[in-house]
């Protein structure tokens, strides 16, 4: 019922703007309350990966550090 109104709203401001009316404000409307109602699973998923790449990221980071500093120790006799 909230994504009918949103989707209402929405439709509104766009034929307000467009100034003619028709159907491309219903149409953009009811289209983006399909939208808001995926937005929600979307944005976790996309932020779950954005998280795990950035993880993968430092650990990538952290591994090139230890070797460089493995590196730069010289040997003990």
């Amino acid at each position: 019922m909230i994504g009918k109104l949103i989707g209402a709203l929405v439709g509104r401001e766009i034929d307000r703007r467009d100034g003619q009316g028709g159907m491309k404000g219903a149409l953009l409307g009811a289209a983006s309350a399909g939208i808001l109602r995926r937005a929600g699973p979307i944005g976790l998923l996309l932020g779950g990966a954005y998280v795990a790449k950035k993880a993968l990221d430092r650990r990538k980071a952290d591994r090139a550090r230890t070797n460089a500093m493995a590196g730069d120790v010289p040997p003990s006799i």
